[in-house]
């Protein structure tokens, strides 16, 4: 595991993004600004495979950027490394775990009514393939909604739509509940085991400032032992050598992605280590403190947000979302609008800083 030493300033922190000297960059949500000390390192890598070739060097250097990128990740659930999968997505867990459960018609699922497209293709499968019963209620009820058919409670922790977050009584369910944490790891501070989840489903390319195609999950030992595993491949047998014997890893690594670059590894430790440098404590209070001011001073102005909790999503309501937001975008603001509701959202980081707010707040205002 790596240690750092000392910790960077929140100003050293905003200098690492190229893109704020540009732009009021808000889409953290979608996707986070890169780290040029990240791009650095996949150029690195690329360099690397440029002048040496891929032999076996270059397959023992991908096993090792994959296990810090593992046990980087894990560092921000606040969980064991053998308990993290490397996926290339939040929606690559949500299908894994939800698929690996192998439910049926006897069988029901319940979720909230303003989940993601990431999670709602994994149900809507369920459902087709399998006559999985699937039944939706407001984020706040999910946790009451459970009853005897129920097998599984999947929702966001932190909803992508509103900001709001799941109710703290899930973690007293008896039955497994998967989080989709798209919005939640490197947004807000997360422990696996204080949430009491058995899966969570995070991004590496959001709020951990990674490259698109990068991502996590978590299993409990306890639902690991349940999930079935149809795709299986080099990087998830323990001895792919053995042929139709082969066996998976018994941790989690049995549910990895079956391929990761070692560019894309690298990019995705390195942006990691970026925001690790500020400590995560100071990263998560500065995005939720400025995300904070943002809503109030939106509601001064007669754009009333959403209703949210303390996260790092600001959504509010706009008379024309898509028209608004390309406006925004010719003045340098960069917003993303939430399809069927008529809103724009904000995604604040510990990266911004209150100019970005200022320019969002004046260019409504034109």
């Amino acid at each position: 595991m790596r240690v750092f030493s000392r910790f960077v300033s929140l100003s050293a922190l905003r200098a690492e993004f190229p893109v704020l000297g540009r732009l009021a960059y808000l889409n953290a949500g979608t996707d986070g600004p890169l780290a040029a000390r990240a791009v650095a390192a996949a150029g690195r890598e690329l360099q690397r495979e440029l002048e040496q070739g891929r032999a076996q060097h270059h397959f023992e250097r991908r096993g090792e950027l994959t296990d810090s990128l593992r046990a980087a990740y894990a560092r921000t659930l606040a969980c064991d490394p053998a308990d993290v999968a490397l996926t290339t997505s939040t929606t690559e867990g949500i299908a894994q775990t939800i698929g690996g459960l192998q439910l049926g018609a006897a069988d029901e699922i319940v979720t909230s009514d303003e989940e993601h497209p990431g999670l709602l293709g994994a149900l809507a499968a369920a459902r087709e393939l399998h006559g999985v019963r699937i039944r939706e209620v407001p984020l706040s009820q999910v946790a009451e909604a459970s009853g005897p058919r129920t097998r599984l409670v999947a929702c966001s922790h932190v909803g992508w739509m509103s900001g709001c977050l799941a109710p703290a009584e899930l973690a007293e369910l008896d039955v497994p509940v998967l989080l989709d944490g798209a919005q939640g790891v490197g947004a807000v501070a997360v422990d696996v085991g204080a949430l009491g989840c058995d899966a969570y489903a995070g991004a590496g390319q959001k709020w951990l400032c990674g490259p698109d195609g990068t991502g996590m999950l978590y299993v409990s030992p306890g639902l690991r032992e349940r999930l079935a595993v149809p795709r299986r491949g080099y990087p998830n047998l323990a001895d792919p050598d053995a042929g139709l014997e082969a066996l998976m890893h018994e941790d989690a690594r049995r549910l990895d992605t079956l391929s990761l670059n070692a560019e894309t590894v690298a990019c995705a430790l390195a942006a990691v280590e970026v925001l690790e440098s500020a400590g995560w404590a100071a990263v998560h209070e500065r995005a939720r403190s400025l995300a904070r001011s943002l809503a109030e001073q939106l509601a001064e102005r007669g754009r009333q947000p959403a209703p949210r909790d303390d996260t790092t999503l600001v959504s509010f309501p706009s008379p024309d979302p898509e028209a608004e937001r390309e406006r925004l975008a010719e003045q340098g603001v960069i917003v993303r609008n939430i399809p069927s509701r008529p809103w724009l959202r904000a995604s604040v980081g510990a990266w911004n800083d209150e100019g970005d707010l200022d320019r969002l707040l004046e260019a409504l205002l034109t």
